[in-house]
């Protein structure tokens, strides 16, 4: 053990690690993080590191999961109704990602982890899983379209944050892009099917 690494002798050297991934990774996006950089900032060698994150990759899904919990604590759920509750799921994680582009490019796809186990495992899935689920309980969602439902939400958010972060949507100012976000998470709300 180096003598910067004493400092993380009795403290808890994984969750400095990820708090620095999260400092680099925020301005910087998955780029940004390297084992070199977070290790400095921490004040240990490399090598203390590797002792909770076997490479970068493992520490990169590290600040990825830490990331997607941050997401979900921002899509607040509304009590009034399941369809507003899934309209502020919606709006919460286009809204992310619009103030956290470096994180939102972390949490989807910058871990290099885009199998739909680690989609559905996520904080954000689970939110927007569970306001369509009530939905389904309360009669306002077919069951038999609930899986579609999903994955039509999921879509619509998730390429209306990319085309406003890096697509033909990204020259508007919050002003202007926030009613189209509006707009399109309505329509794919207005869209599902109904029981009623």
């Amino acid at each position: 053990m180096g003598v910067q690494d004493l400092a993380y002798h009795h403290g808890d050297l994984a969750a400095a690690l990820v708090e620095a991934g999260l400092e680099l990774t925020r301005s910087g996006g998955p780029d940004a993080l390297t084992i070199r950089e977070v290790t400095r900032r921490v004040g240990v060698t490399p090598n203390a590191a590797y002792r909770h994150f076997p490479d970068r990759r493992a520490l990169l899904r590290a600040v990825s999961a830490a990331i997607e919990s941050r997401m979900a604590e921002g899509m607040e759920r509304s009590p009034a109704t399941p369809r507003a509750s899934l309209r502020a799921v919606g709006l919460g994680y286009i809204g992310f990602a619009l103030l956290e582009p470096g994180w939102f490019a972390v949490a989807f796809f910058g871990a290099g982890d885009t199998s739909p186990e680690s989609v559905v495992d996520s904080p954000a899935y689970l939110a927007l899983a569970e306001a369509l689920d009530m939905m389904v309980h309360i009669g306002d969602l077919d069951p038999a379209a609930r899986a579609g439902a999903t994955w039509s939400c999921w879509s619509t958010v998730h390429g209306f944050a990319e085309l406003a972060l890096r697509g033909p949507l990204r020259h508007l100012d919050r002003a202007e892009l926030w009613p189209l976000a509006e707009q399109a998470v309505d329509t794919v709300i207005a869209g599902l099917p109904s029981m009623v």
